[in-house]
């Protein structure tokens, strides 16, 4: 018999789960609290105890499949590894657009002449001794380089004399914006790829953990991971393109949904510790996004479900200002729940809250603490981070005795930044244990957090909630009201009427009336007329909820805390490549790969190009282990007509490669 072996990584938890190939049925599943910064741990900990619960040994294994939300999340707050960008034959001013400069993050940026023109034409040369000398005044904390050239979906070759010099030179990785989309728009592709840069050495470190516990057990089977789309890859190319794994989990997670429930028209609604991910399930099926995947607030190139991602998770930082309960919001930053803090740390954090509690006017920061999260800082600190480091080198601290001033602020936002450490404070979590909705972890931690939240003032001295039960509804209130607003937001996005921004549509006052059942002169009613799948370990606890103030029916199926690692290993292979032919003059047609090619006849250049890309995508294909290869192929012709006379503008192919990878047990 073979089984197959589903593992999803998330903020939180990672899960494993066993399928049973011919029956179709889930066998076995497992949790384990993901383990910072060494993955390893929480990965085999989940893995071995599905395997266990199975009973099953690791021979019969025959195929493994990962998903994971740590690039979705990372991007989401603002984490991932430093980075410069190689900006070829572009302006300055272009660094402006797209998102470019949000995403860099002030990281470092070497602007050289060069690039092409839209027939593939160089402008000018490259200079690639000013491009040595501008990598040996780098930061040696620099962890990738993303390269960015002129129209280089038209000709790639400055990109790649970048990538070879930058490679020789430095021995990190480099990513390339050609190979991560064939359109056009260089400030988005070159977005794109430094987003893919930020994130290789995460994926690296995830995919590596999983493949040294899949040796150490014996298990032998092909290492698969989902991509955006819901597609597998190998685990070499998620390697190489890290990017293409953003909302992994969250197509997951929507492949999990239909496999569960067998439901045709539904909005999907994953609740993790970091994110909620919400997408329209139609025929069966998600909905790709046209525009590319956006994940916070960059929009990509990558192609991927259609997704709304937001910052709102069981795990998701509690603010409470001095507006009280009206000005309680959730996110979108993850923070450590204090029940989980407590249940690794309980000296120091029962300390802490017991000596806040014990005083009548209690530190600001008696709830809250500085997690140590790094195995190896090699990248270069200033002198306020290496102070608020060298005070964490000895474990945890109250945040007070973390950063001892406000200018060292800034320093700890840019540690949280880069994963060096994390913030444990209240979470919903914590609000559900005191509640008595969770018992995984330290309850009492968590209500002593609570009530000490709850103490804080007014400026007239009133304190802002009565006590440690109010605060604990009024937090799972508010995650019911922005899980709404999400879920509502989706809904006008995706339905068949174009609607105002979503977003603000979703809080419009006739909104909230109707979602009320406003009963007066005038009568108001909202709800969805989809049902909701709600996925996710919280689903249970917080989305009946939801359910009723939208007015539909709320599917929390068998296994919903697992759909996403169950939708790991439901999908199928896709490779998909891209290309253009170009008019270079009257009877005279520039096929556009990494070497250009020009033919004197239209049909020929066409072939010619579908001819490589379907060599591509099946070599890429039968590497992930696909034997019975579908080649399906898109051509877009553009041509006008001036004269009386046909004439061709440019065609666009895709070449789809698909099929289910080889399941063999040795």
């Amino acid at each position: 018999m073979a089984f197959l072996l589903g593992v999803d990584t998330g903020g939180t938890y990672t899960d494993a789960v066993i399928l049973d190939e011919v029956t179709d049925k889930v066998i076995a599943k497992a949790k384990a609290l993901t383990t910072r910064p060494d993955l390893a741990p929480g990965i085999g900990a989940a893995i071995d105890a599905a395997i266990a619960g199975a009973d099953v040994t690791a021979d019969q294994i025959a195929l493994v499949s990962l998903s994971t939300t740590l690039a979705t999340n990372a991007l989401v707050e603002g984490q991932g590894g430093r980075i410069a960008l190689i900006f070829i034959g572009f302006d300055a001013a272009e660094l402006g657009r797209a998102g470019l400069t949000e995403a860099l993050r002030g990281d470092p940026v070497i602007v050289l002449a060069g690039g092409h023109d839209h027939a593939g034409a160089a402008c000018e040369p490259i200079d690639l001794h000013a491009l040595e000398s501008a990598l040996d005044e780098l930061d040696p904390g620099v962890t990738a380089f993303a390269v960015a050239s002129h129209f280089a979906t038209r000709n790639p070759a400055h990109e790649i004399a970048a990538r070879d010099v930058i490679r020789a030179r430095t021995g990190k990785p480099v990513t390339c914006s050609h190979e991560l989309s064939a359109a056009l728009g260089g400030p988005k592709r070159a977005l794109t790829a430094v987003l893919n840069a930020r994130l290789i050495s995460l994926i690296d470190n995830l995919i590596s953990a999983t493949e040294a516990h899949l040796a150490a057990s014996d298990i032998n089977a092909r290492l698969m991971v989902v991509r955006g789309d819901g597609a597998l890859i190998s685990a070499e190319v998620a390697r190489e393109k890290p990017i293409e794994t953003i909302l992994s989990g969250p197509a997951a997670s929507v492949a999990g949904a239909a496999w569960l429930t067998g439901e045709k028209e539904a909005l999907v609604s994953d609740i993790g510790g970091t994110t909620t991910d919400v997408c329209l399930l139609r025929d069966g099926r998600p909905k790709i996004d046209p525009e590319g995947a956006r994940v916070g607030p960059f929009r990509t190139m990558v192609e991927a479900v259609a997704m709304r991602t937001t910052g709102l998770g069981g795990d998701s930082e509690v603010h409470l200002n001095e507006g009280g309960a009206s000005a309680l919001t959730l996110g979108p930053r993850r923070c450590m729940p204090i029940a989980l803090a407590a249940s690794a740390f309980p000296d120091l954090v029962h300390r802490a809250l017991d000596r806040a509690l014990a005083l009548d006017i209690p530190a600001p920061d008696g709830g809250q603490f500085v997690i140590p999260m790094w195995h190896d800082i090699s990248e270069a600190l200033d002198a306020r981070e290496s102070a608020i480091v060298n005070r964490l080198s000895d474990g945890p601290r109250r945040l007070g005795q973390a950063v001892q001033s406000r200018m060292e602020q800034p320093a700890l936002a840019r540690l949280i930044g880069r994963g060096f450490v994390m913030m444990a404070g209240v979470t919903p979590s914590d609000a559900a244990h005191v509640l008595g909705h969770l018992d995984t972890w330290d309850r009492i931690a968590a209500e002593k957090a609570l009530t000490l939240l709850a103490r804080k003032r007014r400026g007239n001295g009133e304190r802002l909630v009565a006590d440690a039960q109010e605060l604990a509804d009024i937090i799972v209130a508010q995650l019911t009201a922005q899980t709404v607003d999400c879920l509502l937001a989706a809904a006008f996005a995706d339905d068949d009427r174009v609607w105002p921004d979503p977003t603000t549509l979703v809080q419009h006052p006739a909104i909230k009336a109707g979602l009320d059942r406003h009963a007066g002169l005038v009568q108001m009613h909202v709800s969805l007329g989809v049902p909701v799948v709600g996925l996710g370990a919280s689903a249970t606890t917080y989305y009946n909820a939801v359910g009723q103030r939208l007015g539909t029916r709320m599917i929390i199926p068998d296994h919903a805390e697992v759909a996403n690692a169950i939708g790991a290993v439901v999908g199928q292979v896709q490779m998909r490549a891209k290309g253009t032919v170009t008019a270079a003059g009257a009877g005279r047609y520039l096929v556009h790969l990494d070497a250009p090619q020009t033919y004197d006849d239209r049909d020929k250049a066409i072939d010619a190009l579908q001819t490589a890309l379907t060599l591509q995508v099946k070599n890429a294909a039968s590497s992930a282990g696909v034997e019975e290869i579908r080649i399906d192929v898109t051509r877009d012709i553009n041509e006008i007509m001036v004269d009386g006379q046909r004439i061709f503008i440019e065609a666009t192919l895709e070449v789809v490669a698909s099929g289910r990878p080889r399941i063999a047990v040795a």
